[in-house]
C-alpha cells in the first residue's frame, strides 16, 4: 500500500485528481480555534491529506464540549487537556504524515504574525468576532485568504474572504446581520455545526488545489431545524472606503489601543485575563494556601469556594465563576500578587 492509496476516492474525483492530491499534500492551513468547527476542520483537512495544520486555540476541554466537538475524549475532560494538543494527539493517530503544529494561545495581533507565516489559507473557527476582526485586517494585509464560518442554534453561514477581490468581514457586517445569539445561550447542534464545516472545507479545497473559478461568491446561510437555505450575493457589499481592505486601508483591529487586554468570555461566567508567565512548579506551591491545585505540562489551575482558576503557560489566566473584571482582578492580584 502507498501513502497515495489511502486518498483513492478522493483521487477519483475529477476535480482533485491526482495532481490536486499532491497540491494539497504541499499546503499549510491555520486554523484559528479547536472546539466545535476547528476540531473538525483538522479532522476533514488532515484526513484529505493536507501537508502541514498549524493550530491556535486558547482553551482547554470542557464537559460540554464533547456533545458537538470531534476528536475530544472524557480523558481529554478529566486530564484538562488545551484543545490544540488534543486535536494534534487525535490527529496523529489519524493521519501520521500530516505535519501537525500545537499552540496553546491567544490568538492576537501580536502573535498571529508568526502563525502565519508560509501558511495558504486561514480558517476562522473561533467563538467571538474581536478575535475575527484581528484575522481580517491582518489577512487583508498580508494578502492570504480566509474563510468565516458560524453557528448557533440550528442555523449557521459561512463566506469565502479573497482580499482585494471580495468584501471583508468588516463590509459584510454593515449590511447583512449576523447572530445575536451565542451558543452559550441558545445551544446548538452538531449537525449545525458540520454543516459549517463542509461549506468552510470544501472552499478551502478549491482554493487549494488551484479550483478558484468553483469558489461560492455568495455568502451562504441556513437553519437545518426550520428547513431554510439561503444564498445572498454580497458582491455590492465591498466599500471603497472601508479601514481594513480599500486602497487606503488603515487596519483599525490590529492598533495596541483596540486590542482587549482582559475580556469576559461570552456566556462562560469566566474572565480572561493577559498577565505574566509564571514557574509553574512554584506557581503551583504558592497557590496551595487557597485551595486543591492541579497541573498538567500545559496548565496550572486552583479550585477556590467560589472560583477557579487557570493559569497557561502563555501568561493568561482563566477567572472561572464570575462575569465582573474587576472581582476576576481582584482574586487574580490576591494569589499572585
Amino acid at each position: 500500500m502507498t501513502v497515495m492509496d489511502r486518498y483513492h476516492r478522493q483521487t477519483l474525483f475529477q476535480p482533485i485528481g491526482q495532481n490536486g492530491q499532491e497540491k494539497l499534500s504541499q499546503k499549510h492551513v491555520l486554523i484559528v480555534g479547536c472546539g466545535a468547527l476547528g476540531s473538525s476542520i483538522a479532522e476533514m483537512l488532515a484526513r484529505a491529506g493536507i501537508g502541514k495544520l498549524t493550530l491556535v486555540d486558547r482553551d482547554y476541554v470542557d464537559i460540554t464540549n464533547l456533545q458537538r466537538q470531534h476528536l475530544f475524549t472524557e480523558d481529554d475532560v478529566s486530564n484538562q487537556m488545551p484543545k490544540a494538543i488534543a486535536v494534534k494527539k487525535a490527529l496523529e493517530k489519524i493521519n501520521h504524515h500530516v505535519v501537525t503544529e500545537a499552540n496553546v494561545a491567544d490568538a492576537t495581533a501580536e502573535n498571529l504574525p508568526q502563525f502565519i507565516k508560509g501558511a495558504d489559507i486561514i480558517m476562522d473557527a473561533t467563538d467571538n468576532f474581536d478575535i475575527r476582526f484581528i484575522l481580517n485586517d491582518i489577512c487583508q494585509k498580508v494578502n492570504i485568504p480566509w474563510i468565516f464560518g458560524a453557528c448557533v442554534g440550528s442555523s449557521g453561514m459561512s463566506y469565502t474572504i479573497i482580499p482585494k477581490e471580495t468584501p471583508c468581514l468588516d463590509c459584510l457586517l454593515k449590511v447583512t446581520p449576523m447572530f445575536g445569539a451565542t451558543c452559550d445561550s441558545v445551544g446548538v447542534i452538531g449537525p449545525a455545526v458540520q454543516m459549517v464545516v463542509s461549506h468552510q472545507v470544501t472552499e478551502a479545497m478549491k482554493l487549494l488545489v488551484g479550483a478558484d473559478e468553483q469558489l461560492r461568491s455568495k455568502l451562504v446561510l441556513f437553519d437545518l431545524w426550520h428547513n431554510q437555505f439561503q444564498m445572498i450575493d454580497v458582491t455590492k457589499a465591498k466599500s471603497d472606503t472601508c479601514t481594513s481592505c480599500s486602497e487606503h486601508a488603515s487596519y483599525p483591529y490590529l492598533q495596541y489601543e483596540n486590542q482587549q487586554k482582559t475580556e469576559v468570555l461570552c456566556g462562560r461566567d469566566t474572565v480572561q485575563i493577559r498577565g505574566k508567565r509564571y514557574d509553574f512548579s512554584l506557581l503551583a506551591k504558592k497557590l496551595e494556601e487557597f485551595g486543591v491545585v492541579t497541573e498538567n505540562p500545559f496548565l496550572v489551575s486552583v479550585k477556590t469556594e467560589n472560583v477557579r482558576l487557570v493559569f497557561f503557560k502563555d501568561g493568561r489566566t482563566f477567572v472561572h465563576g464570575t462575569n465582573s473584571i474587576e472581582h476576576a482582578k481582584k482574586v487574580y492580584y490576591q494569589m499572585v500578587g
